[in-house]
């Protein structure tokens, strides 16, 4: 009975150690989707079909990875504010094209589009490494443009795209005007134990109760909590109170932590909002929201400092 019983633990334990293996070696693919069950990796639709003002534009990122992205203007020589969107996991770039498309309509702004590496027509296979330094360099080339107002780029990212979102703006605060997160998660850690329950007693971040003995493998942690307090651009928090993938409780955390360092947060809710339809659900409610923030701490914002810019040379001339 013994040996018996010893075979059954022996067992269960061998299973247990063979899923763990199995979930470090193969994280990647359960963290990223960039291609939708039953579809290509190719774009679907593209911004000539529904008659915008496009660029490709082909990147290089620091490690030599090449990337696919799209600069869609509202008018053509309009020069700002120009948003650089960060997308949600699952899909590419092409699936967020209706969106975009009514977001110039109510913005009246420009929209950078990155495909991460591994998604769309970029080269690569994506991490939290390699999709960090082509967000970089996605801002990097909208911060050396000539044709738009580089004073004027915000930054905004909905759920997996609100963690690459909050490291850029983090890392430059010169470059980053202003901050939009939607339907974001504290991090992949406390995201673990959301879509897959087992998990919890296994991984975790400042959520989880559980031992967390299995962290050190998460090589795609991307913990917002702990970036967040780190910005000091002027933040929009957008929370879709329905949200069936990241619970909302996740957006009030990161706005608890990001409001003890700044006062320039604003968290705005929309009872009927799920995960990746908030922006509809909103419906103008949401778009005014998006307009004031950007209105009130980007524009106005740029035009005072033009004002204070002209006063300087004033007095230098009145001082000559």
């Amino acid at each position: 009975m013994v040996s018996y019983m010893s075979w059954v633990i022996y067992g269960v334990g061998g299973i247990v150690v063979a899923g763990m293996a199995l979930l470090v070696a193969f994280q990647e693919k359960l963290v990223y989707v960039p291609v939708l069950p039953g579809l290509t990796k190719s774009y679907p639709i593209t911004p000539a079909r529904l008659r915008l003002f496009f660029e490709d534009v082909w990147l290089t990122s620091s490690d030599g990875v090449r990337l696919h992205s799209w600069l869609i203007k509202f008018s053509p020589h309009s020069t700002g504010p120009t948003i650089l969107f960060f997308q949600e996991n699952a899909g590419n770039i092409a699936h967020r094209l209706e969106m975009v498309r009514i977001m110039l309509q109510k913005l009246h702004c420009n929209v950078f589009m990155l495909s991460y590496r591994g998604y769309g027509a970029s080269d690569g296979y994506p991490s939290q490494q390699g999709i960090t330094r082509d967000a970089q360099a996605a801002l990097d080339h909208l911060s050396q443009r000539t044709d738009i107002d580089t004073s004027q780029i915000v930054v905004f990212g909905r759920s997996l795209g609100g963690a690459v979102g909050a490291v850029v703006a983090k890392n430059n605060p010169d470059k980053v005007a202003a901050l939009i997160l939607e339907n974001t998660f504290t991090s992949i850690l406390d995201m673990a134990g959301v879509l897959l329950p087992f998990l919890k007693w296994f991984i975790g971040g400042s959520t989880s109760k559980g031992p967390k003995i299995l962290n050190f493998v998460v090589r795609s942690p991307w913990s917002t909590i702990d970036v967040i307090g780190q910005v000091k651009q002027p933040i929009l928090f957008l929370s879709g109170l329905r949200d069936e993938m990241v619970p909302p409780f996740h957006m009030e955390m990161l706005y608890a932590k990001a409001a003890a360092h700044n006062k320039k947060c604003i968290f705005v809710e929309f009872p009927t909002g799920m995960h990746m339809d908030t922006w509809l659900a909103g419906g103008d409610h949401y778009w005014k929201t998006v307009g004031s923030f950007i209105q009130q701490n980007v524009l106005e914002k740029d035009d005072e400092s033009h004002q204070k810019g002209h006063g300087m040379i004033n007095h230098l001339h009145i001082l000559c």
